[in-house]
């Protein structure tokens, strides 16, 4: 299970939250209005009503400024300034921000510290904010200094009694962070683990955006990846994190975007790509079209949501088709797939990741063949 970005303990806080808050209702209201489905009217009353941003250490690509200027990017167009002074004072707050976790986390790593979650991943650290970055300040020196940092992240890191660990190696628990787990884990997917960080380097080299060392963290990431993999009747899939005491296979994630086959054959789709890996890529789309024809895992898809349910992995699948060697072998598990979307119970809360504006948005537009006409999934890292 995906670990939500910081508890949402205030009326506030839940306004300016993109996985579980207003802002997603914004997004949803925001991407309506651009499909020509929905008025900006409605759009703008609905980021109106967000209110004072808190910026906090714990802002995030979800959470706060970041979140916000994420949101205001999707209102803009070629024949709009709609809200330019408000992303412009939100660009550089979101510049001081991203400044102040670098230096927090080479810090850190100096003193040959274990990384969390909270400085590395999608949700609530570095790799979620250079997301954003690549969609709004991609020739900046904050991009450049969020894609040396997972650089450095990749390397070896001593320890206390002269070993090494990954430098992604967190001593927190995967779903609760505030308990220590003895040995600590390595985790692999993509909203929490190394997957994130492989794909923010891997879109940016695909935008032609690389730092000393870029191609060498990516294979590291992606030989690692390799180690862990496990083959068997079912296809090939990764487990959701591994400790000292793994023993593989161990239990597998269900078919999902946030851990799982289907997030992961993306980012290694997408990965051999930015690599000229025809392997990798075939691999990552067997894996994938297996993980479809398994209804053992398919069953384990019990809501809508994009996080861990139907709704993410129909994104994914659209996503993949678009860059398949063989499209129609993704395109044919549309209609089976959204058949199980509308089948499976509504979502009994509203949020992004996991409620119904998620939900909404991964199936709106689904057709046999039909691939996103919109990218507001950038958040997922998926395009």
């Amino acid at each position: 299970m995906t670990t939500a970005p910081p508890a949402l303990d205030t009326d506030a806080t839940l306004r300016q939250s993109l996985a579980r808050g207003s802002l997603g209702v914004a997004l949803l209201h925001v991407e309506r209005a651009r499909q020509g489905t929905g008025s900006w009217q409605t759009a703008h009353q609905q980021l109106a009503a967000i209110g004072p941003l808190l910026d906090s250490n714990e802002a995030s690509l979800f959470l706060g400024p970041p979140a916000m200027a994420y949101v205001l990017h999707w209102t803009a167009d070629d024949d709009s300034d709609r809200y330019t002074g408000a992303l412009h004072t939100l660009d550089r707050i979101v510049a001081a921000h991203i400044r102040r976790r670098l230096t927090a986390a080479h810090a850190r790593i100096d003193r040959g510290e274990p990384t969390t979650f909270a400085e590395y991943d999608l949700l609530r650290g570095l790799t979620g904010l250079g997301a954003l970055l690549l969609r709004r300040a991609p020739e900046s020196d904050e991009l450049k200094g969020v894609l040396e940092y997972p650089v450095r992240l990749t390397e070896p890191l001593p320890t206390a009694d002269g070993r090494t660990r990954l430098g992604w190696w967190v001593s927190h628990s995967p779903v609760n962070l505030s308990a220590p787990t003895p040995g600590g884990h390595a985790n692999a997917g993509l909203a929490h683990g190394i997957t994130g960080p492989l794909t923010l380097l891997t879109l940016a080299k695909l935008r032609g955006i690389t730092v000393p060392g870029h191609q060498e963290a990516m294979l590291r990431i992606c030989s690692w990846l390799d180690q862990i993999r496990v083959n068997d009747h079912r296809g090939t899939r990764w487990p959701r994190w591994i400790t000292d005491t793994t023993t593989l296979p161990p239990h597998l994630a269900a078919p999902s975007w946030c851990y799982g086959t289907p997030g992961l054959a993306r980012a290694q789709q997408l990965a051999a790509l930015a690599l000229n890996d025809p392997d990798r890529k075939r691999m990552a789309e067997r894996a994938l079209l297996y993980c479809l024809a398994d209804p053992t895992q398919l069953d384990q898809l019990t809501s809508r949501g994009l996080c861990h349910g139907l709704g993410g992995l129909l994104r994914v699948l659209q996503r993949v088709t678009q860059d398949a060697d063989e499209p129609r072998a993704f395109a044919h598990h549309l209609p089976q797939l959204s058949e199980r979307f509308l089948t499976t119970e509504p979502p009994t809360e509203t949020g992004f990741l996991n409620g119904s504006v998620g939900a909404t948005l991964a199936f709106q537009n689904i057709q046999e063949g039909t691939l996103p006409t919109s990218d507001w999934d950038a958040c997922l890292l998926l395009i």
